[in-house]
């Protein structure tokens, strides 16, 4: 008779579930999946939707207007101004930018964007919002302890440095400038994109380094 260890079992149950993926992502593949065999989406479609948004639809929109504003004074000037003139210069104007107000970090200002309300965002040129960005923890506590918050992304700022919160709306949505980072003077346009990061255009990093890549 065949000796059953009921904790070797537990075990390898175990084992095999924390390969799997959430169940969220279960459901998500197994509808994809149904899609596809009724013929209703071609699964190089949603590959090619997916790889846009978080490679050329997402961050690296934001970082393009971030380093064009960086090496460029007017085009700098403008973004501030009117942000969703200065973004369409670029050819990224869409409907998630149309109302965008571009807020600019310095040595005394820190700016972090929050929606409390849902989970308003700028996708068009930020691509997919994180999940943090839409947790209730996220969005009540960036408006009551901003500067606890920020402590937990490593944010740490001195007692002068003021934190400006904003509260983006479906009407009304922001991007953080983050401060060019020191060292990046002989850099190109390309090489100080590669400096930006998405959480530094939401607010959750501050400090970019010269050495930094992708």
């Amino acid at each position: 008779m065949t000796d059953f260890d009921a904790d070797k079992v537990a075990h390898i149950h175990r084992e095999l579930h924390s390969h799997l993926p959430s169940e969220p992502a279960l459901r998500i593949k197994a509808l994809e999946t149904l899609l596809v065999e009724k013929g209703l989406v071609n699964p190089q479609t949603i590959d090619a939707w997916v790889e846009a948004y978080s490679e050329e639809i997402g961050p690296k929109r934001g970082a393009h207007v971030v380093a064009r504003a960086w090496s460029d004074p007017d085009y700098k000037r403008r973004l501030l101004a009117d942000a969703p003139a200065a973004i369409d210069e670029l050819g990224y104007l869409g409907k998630a930018t149309a109302h965008l107000k571009v807020v600019e970090n310095s040595p005394d200002v820190h700016n972090l964007v929050v929606c409390t309300l849902c989970s308003c965002y700028p996708f068009s040129i930020l691509g997919i919002a994180p999940a943090w960005y839409k947790a209730a923890a996220y969005r009540a506590r960036a408006v009551r302890e901003p500067r606890g918050v920020l402590a937990e992304f490593g944010v740490e700022l001195g007692e002068k440095v003021e934190v400006r919160v904003w509260d983006s709306t479906a009407e009304l949505r922001y991007l953080v400038l983050p401060q060019r980072p020191r060292g990046s003077d002989d850099l190109s346009e390309d090489e100080l994109a590669a400096l930006v990061t998405r959480n530094s255009m939401i607010g959750t990093e501050r400090d970019l380094g010269a050495t930094r890549r992708g």
